[in-house]
């Protein structure tokens, strides 16, 4: 922490490709015969890079000196398998990079010239989103699901490219941070389609990772009632429950007060640590301040969260010990 702190010190922020620093918190228990069978999902990559022609052939990621989609998905590859305890592996099966913009829902599609206009000007077009239909259409992602060759799909392109942070498709989809891609129930099972922005960096793909948490989690809770929803329990904080705060959400660490707030000194007590016992989890509250998770940073905060997922394997009441498995794999909720 000291050296992320000097790291920090020397600029705005880290550069977002950077190894996190050791988390301040480590599990302190888990032998690995506890520990599911590690799962491997396969990932269609597509990456819409255009190329500008007034500009020398320079894409519009090497115009603007946005970071390379390939650095940030493995580093997100080695984050999520470590938040999760080396269950949840990802792998890259084909990689596609497109030289357009995506299609947005009204029809509207920029050019090189609208683009870098609207960058110049910050009026970007107005539905922002994109047509998710011509892009299931278009890189034949039903058929592949079908076939076996992909589990999901990573969007990545440039700011306003109108991505949701993360959507379910196929069929039973639910609520996954944006409504259910509808137009898609005939596919053989469910999958995700995320949606990165590479300006940003491996944090805010965390983020949209934590949101999909949240969301199917949710969905996994809903038929249970009070201190029964382990989720409901696990997301508590100080501003809403004082002095029963737990692990906290996405957004609002144990003693945030306002959203992304990660790095509040103020000290509260809280339970996160008994996350880390679970199912067996019990114990006081300890005081905590956003040392605990990285004094702010936000990939430090997001692997924090994390790394409190119960992650073992046996289940009770129906719902699994491991919720990762859920997370990764939507066709088990």
């Amino acid at each position: 922490m000291d050296f992320l702190r000097k790291l920090l010190a020397e600029g705005e922020k880290p550069h977002p490709l950077s190894r996190p620093a050791s988390q301040p918190d480590a599990d302190p228990v888990r032998n690995s015969q506890l520990l599911p069978e590690p799962i491997t999902r396969r990932v269609l990559s597509i990456t819409h890079n255009p190329v500008l022609r007034s500009k020398g052939g320079r894409t519009l990621k090497d115009h603007f000196r946005w970071n390379n989609p390939d650095l940030l998905a493995q580093s997100y590859i080695d984050d999520v398998r470590a938040a999760s305890y080396g269950y949840a592996n990802y792998k890259i099966v084909e990689r596609i990079e497109v030289d357009t913009y995506p299609l947005k829902r009204d029809g509207f599609r920029y050019d090189e010239d609208s683009y870098l206009r609207a960058w110049a000007e910050r009026r970007f077009h107005d539905p922002d989103g994109v047509d998710y239909l011509e892009l299931v259409r278009e890189f034949q992602m039903i058929e592949k699901v079908n076939s076996g060759a992909i589990d999901e799909v990573w969007l990545f392109g440039h700011p306003y490219g109108g991505y949701w942070e993360s959507v379910m498709a196929g069929p039973g989809a639910f609520w996954c941070n944006a409504p259910a891609l509808k137009g898609t129930e005939h596919c053989a099972r469910r999958f995700i389609i995320m949606g990165f922005n590479f300006e940003r960096g491996v944090g805010e793909m965390l983020e949209d990772l934590g949101h999909r948490a949240e969301s199917i989690l949710t969905k996994v809770f809903e038929g249970t009632r009070g201190d029964a929803n382990l989720f409901e329990r696990f997301t508590r904080y100080d501003k809403k429950y004082p002095g029963r705060a737990e692990v906290g959400n996405v957004h609002f660490a144990p003693n945030s007060l306002r959203d992304y707030d990660w790095g509040n000194p103020r000290v509260v007590p809280s339970r996160h640590h008994a996350w880390y016992q679970f199912p067996n989890f019990s114990g006081d509250p300890a005081l905590v301040d956003c040392s605990e998770w990285g004094n702010g940073d936000i990939r430090l905060h997001h692997l924090w969260w994390f790394r409190h997922f119960p992650h073992l394997k046996g289940g009770s009441g129906g719902i699994s010990h491991n919720w990762w498995e859920y997370v990764i794999d939507p066709n088990r909720v």
